[in-house]
């Protein structure tokens, strides 16, 4: 170990500091914008009113684990929307059996051959009867009382989508979705209630989302029928709904007394199939909002956060290789400072997460990495075979999302209970607290 007297810090001459001029003050732009969202976030409250109308959950169900999808419909029926509609492929049969076994006029499902989830999506909207959608993914359940905090937004006729705050089911029991549930909670603690109480959310993500039937009905060809670059569109429903909502002039707000839990993959290599899907979502949904200009008509916050979206392969890789490049000495002390450096930055912007969660501050490497690896290669693979289109995860041979089905959950997290329905379910403690 080198004594401390002896180790030279890294110094920069005149014409150095000249050069390295344009980065800090990017660094400072980046750092501020990240601070003006972190605030508007915190500001952010959830909407109170006694509003409440009718409500069709619409489940786009593809080759789902049926135990899982079961625990889920238990979960929902619990809240006491007005219908449930369940759109199953025509393959998936075990799971239509059970549901009608039981004998509810409340769950309605469906058989239906799936051309993607936006298919599956268009059916079951076209069949809803309810003021409000709330379309919900075939892996996800809620929290007590998601169902009438998700309505209160709709008081205000402007109000077209509204979306809930989430979390990764059982994420205590898998380090990816440990890793996964930190990197949504930055999103829905830092990011997207910004967005919500401007009216603009930029993407309200389908695992949960509550939409005015009225708003969605004049655009739903659009949804179904998207193409990019000449080639139909299967993933990205969600951003895709989201903008033409957006585009039609209502405002998309954030509920985050509405909390949802999904599953999440638990595999490193489950979790990069989904992280490369959502960059290639993202890249197409926002570069043609930004074409079609509708990106340029939304507030500063969103603008903002879309753009940084878009660019995160052009910062980090900035970031990254003015450290190796310019300012990393090939010496332990050069080493020691530039991860204490990352890890510091990485820990600073995580304190949303880590104030509700300090054990993870032991994972502060990993998830360091895993931020690079994310901004970095996924994402510019993502943006230069942006139009390959494909679910990654789920396919017509397995059951379940990969990684994401009922034999990758922890057992000893499990508490098996009776619903009232007389169907079996989950608890879990791994709830986000």
């Amino acid at each position: 170990m080198p004594d401390l007297a002896d180790i030279t810090l890294p110094t920069l001459d005149p014409a150095a500091w000249r050069a390295a001029f344009p980065l800090a003050v990017a660094g400072v732009i980046v750092w501020s914008l990240w601070i003006y969202r972190c605030v508007l976030s915190a500001r952010a409250r959830p909407i109170e009113n006694d509003f409440t109308t009718t409500t069709s959950v619409v489940v786009p169900s593809f080759h789902e684990d049926p135990d899982i999808l079961m625990r889920c419909v238990a979960n929902w029926r619990a809240q006491e929307p007005t219908e449930i509609i369940i759109v199953l492929d025509v393959a998936d049969t075990v799971a239509f059996h059970r549901l009608e076994a039981l004998d509810d006029p409340v769950v309605r499902p469906v058989l239906f051959r799936h051309a993607g989830k936006r298919s599956a999506l268009g059916v079951g909207i076209r069949m809803a009867t309810s003021e409000v959608l709330v379309l919900v993914d075939s892996d996800t359940q809620w929290e007590p009382g998601l169902l009438l905090a998700v309505q209160r937004p709709f008081l205000d006729p402007e109000v077209g989508g509204v979306s809930t705050q989430q979390n990764v089911y059982e994420a205590r029991g898998n380090v990816w979705r440990r890793i996964a549930d930190w990197m949504v909670n930055l999103r829905y603690y830092n990011y997207v209630p910004a967005m919500g109480r401007a009216g603009a959310v930029a993407c309200v993500s389908g695992r949960t989302a509550a939409y005015r039937r009225s708003a969605v009905l004049p655009v739903l060809e659009n949804l179904e029928n998207e193409f990019f670059l000449g080639r139909r569109c299967i993933a990205g429903d969600d951003g895709r709904l989201t903008w033409l909502v957006l585009a039609s002039g209502f405002k998309t707000v954030h509920q985050s007394s509405a909390r949802a839990l999904s599953m999440f993959p638990a595999s490193f290599r489950a979790f990069v199939k989904q992280r490369v899907r959502w960059s290639r979502n993202s890249y197409r949904c926002y570069l043609t909002a930004a074409y079609k200009g509708w990106l340029w008509r939304t507030p500063f916050v969103t603008k903002v956060t879309v753009l940084q979206i878009l660019l995160t392969p052009v910062t980090m890789g900035v970031t990254i290789g003015y450290l190796l490049f310019s300012r990393l000495e090939l010496t332990v002390p050069g080493a020691l400072l530039a991860a204490a450096w990352l890890l510091a930055g990485r820990g600073i912007r995580g304190f949303s997460h880590l104030r509700r969660h300090p054990v993870d501050i032991l994972l502060l490497p990993l998830m360091t990495l895993v931020v690079i690896l994310v901004a970095l290669p996924i994402k510019l693979y993502a943006f230069f075979t942006m139009n390959k289109q494909g679910w990654l995860t789920r396919s017509e041979t397995t059951v379940g999302g990969e990684g994401q089905d009922q034999a990758s959950l922890a057992p000893r997290h499990h508490a098996r209970r009776t619903t009232p329905a007389g169907e079996p379910s989950l608890t879990t403690t791994g709830a986000p607290q």
